[in-house]
């Protein structure tokens, strides 16, 4: 490979999360496989855009010292190429001589040879001056949010806020949601060990193990089988608080990509599960989980939630599992890019999305029957409030908290990244009178 090029492919994807608003893991799955990238080619390239996005806005600090002036629009492929080598000179083991060498080197394929001795001079500079950059830097830009979600984030959550911050800048774990009905968790952590991976039992959720190093999923024993599963632990709490029992019909109306589905399956298999999703892409991730499972009743179709009358057939649901689209706020952690891609206007029109989903779908909820409200969000305006209004208008919802871990809101449960072992999530119980 031309010396400079994973540098320069991790520049790309920056720029195109900032400029073209796409995501980071569809652009990393992109180029790995337009450029048909080895396993380690494939993890440097991810950790580097990776640590570039999850400290963009500290790293635009300090290239704000460093710069002389700004650069040009038409040289922000050079900006985030400068991002992506005070990244490794900040928060890798990448030796500096190498980091330097190697993002100067990625000019070349760039076009832009004449850019060499400004990026080595930027880099050199970053490494002599660390400590007075450092001084120099606001809390918020230290911690590296958007100032819109800093000041929500401090506003909300208080002296809960400095976990938040320093849990979500953090290189995630590997959680996995252990099938407990056919296997052990206990048995699980001895074959982990067999195999040299340390696992902890995760306080609060019955299914979770957390593995601290990094592995492919599928090379885990039992995952073929659909004895493990890749998924949060706060996110593996939604399928025991739906509650489902056998003969149930349970909905999921926002299924994809279909850990919740799988995990409701396992949980109680004679249950009749429906899997909608607007993407009838992303619901082939759904389908994949419950054939790796082994369950093949549920019934998976591309649908409209918010639009029932085009699909329901007017049979209503035991349970119903509105894992709503939303801020992302709580998932940070594992999604970065969030920082970049969401900006404060989004949080009125999700919150809106939201209530429409729930006044859409509650009408297909029988007498008794319950539905989950969901979301990984950290913001009260797509959760408590959420709720809040929802019971002010439908007279026939009756709220009830989960028994479990997470802070009381007074309509829901909030999980908080650094107060509790898992990502930031919220849930609310709703009964149909």
């Amino acid at each position: 490979m031309v010396p400079g090029t994973l540098r320069l492919l991790a520049a790309r994807i920056v720029l195109k999360v900032h400029e073209n608003r796409q995501s980071l893991s569809g652009q990393v799955e992109h180029c790995c496989q337009e450029y048909l990238l080895s396993t380690l080619d494939r993890r440097l390239l991810t950790e580097l855009a990776t640590g570039a996005l999850r400290w963009s806005h500290r790293l635009d600090a300090v290239l704000a010292q460093l710069l002389n002036k700004p650069l040009r629009k038409r040289d922000q492929d050079l900006y985030c190429l400068l991002k992506i080598g005070l990244y490794q000179l900040q928060y890798t083991r990448i030796p500096a001589h190498a980091a330097v060498n190697e993002t100067v080197a990625a000019c070349r394929p760039l076009g832009k040879v004449w850019a060499e001795r400004m990026v080595n001079a930027v880099l050199r500079n970053a490494q002599r001056q660390e400590s007075t950059l450092e001084a120099k830097l606001e809390h918020q830009q230290k911690v590296s949010y958007p100032g819109w979600l800093y000041r929500a984030i401090r506003t909300h959550w208080g002296s809960h806020a400095a976990a938040i911050f320093a849990t979500s800048n953090q290189r995630p774990d590997l959680v996995l949601r252990v099938d407990t009905s056919r296997i052990g968790r206990e048995q699980v952590i001895d074959q982990l060990a067999e195999r040299g991976l340390a696992a902890q039992a995760v306080a609060g959720v019955a299914s979770a193990l957390r593995l601290h190093k990094a592995v492919p999923p599928a090379t885990l024993p039992g995952f073929a089988e659909g004895l493990l599963s890749v998924q949060d632990a706060g996110a593996q709490l939604a399928a025991p608080w739906l509650t489902p029992s056998s003969g149930q019909r349970v909905l999921d109306a926002c299924a994809a990509p279909g850990g919740k589905t799988a995990h409701i399956a396992q949980l109680q298999p004679g249950c009749k599960i429906t899997a909608i999703d607007l993407s009838d892409e992303r619901l082939q991730r759904v389908r994949e989980n419950l054939q790796r499972i082994g369950y093949h009743k549920a019934e998976v179709f591309c649908a409209d939630a918010t639009q029932p009358d085009s699909w329901w057939s007017g049979n209503p649901y035991d349970r119903i599992l509105l894992d709503a689209p939303c801020s992302g706020s709580g998932v940070i952690r594992r999604h970065p890019d969030i920082k970049i891609l969401r900006q404060p206007q989004d949080i009125g029109m999700l919150a809106e999305s939201q209530k429409t989903l729930l006044h859409a779908l509650w009408p297909l909820l029988k007498s008794g029957g319950k539905m989950l409200y969901v979301t990984c969000s950290l913001l009260p305006e797509e959760n408590q409030l959420q709720i809040t209004d929802f019971l002010n208008y439908f007279p026939d919802a009756k709220y009830h908290l989960p028994n479990g871990i997470g802070l009381d809101t007074g309509h829901g449960r909030q999980l908080l990244p650094g107060i509790h072992a898992t990502d930031g999530f919220f849930y609310a119980c709703l009964e149909k009178l």
